[in-house]
């Protein structure tokens, strides 16, 4: 099911971020173009496994976006986008993110207390955003329903979850070896 997601991951650029091995692909990058066979693919994938008895998709801008866009338009379920930049409206929380190659507040409208979410980002590697945005989620009493990141890279995912206490579903887990994109494993493979 997953097949044109394996084999544009494989075939993604990698560049050096510092100490970071950066894959620079449509899902977490936007570049090079989007095919929608890979969307479609991303979309299945969490129709089939994902809890979506849910009020709100939530993701992380930028690059959550398009997954909630495309998630949104198969269920049918509303999404909220967490911005990079405040605009000051009533109830906005701010939070702030570090990641493996940047730090950035994010802001938080939309979303109340007992708000049932799905959320969805492109990538965990260090873990840094999830961590950020799921503790700011729980202080606004916000129900986490299911918590997903496409790719997974690093430890990020077991960081997410022992600093969370929140399962963090991910659909493809990555390395970069020699400067190349290894898959390690899909949810098909569970």
């Amino acid at each position: 099911m997953l097949e044109e997601l394996k084999k544009t991951l494989l075939e993604s650029p990698i560049v050096k971020k510092g100490e970071y091995n950066y894959f620079v692909h449509p899902v977490t990058d936007g570049i090079p173009e989007m095919k929608p066979e890979v969307l479609r693919e991303i979309v299945a994938i969490i129709k089939e496994k994902a809890n979506l008895d849910i009020d709100k998709i939530v993701c992380v801008e930028a690059m959550g976006i398009h997954l909630a866009t495309a998630l949104s338009l198969e269920t049918d379920i509303p999404f909220v986008v967490i911005r990079k930049r405040d605009y000051g409206l009533p109830g906005e929380v701010p939070v702030f993110q570090k990641t493996g190659y940047g730090e950035a507040n994010l802001y938080i409208n939309s979303l109340k207390k007992g708000d049932k979410i799905l959320l969805i980002d492109d990538v965990v590697s260090t873990g840094g955003t999830y961590i950020a945005v799921i503790k700011a989620l729980q202080e606004m009493d916000v129900q986490i329903a299911e918590a997903i990141a496409i790719v997974e890279k690093g430890a990020g995912k077991s960081i997410v979850e022992k600093e969370t206490g929140v399962p963090l579903m991910t659909i493809v887990k990555l390395n970069v070896v020699d400067g190349k994109v290894v898959i390690e494993s899909t949810i098909e493979d569970v």
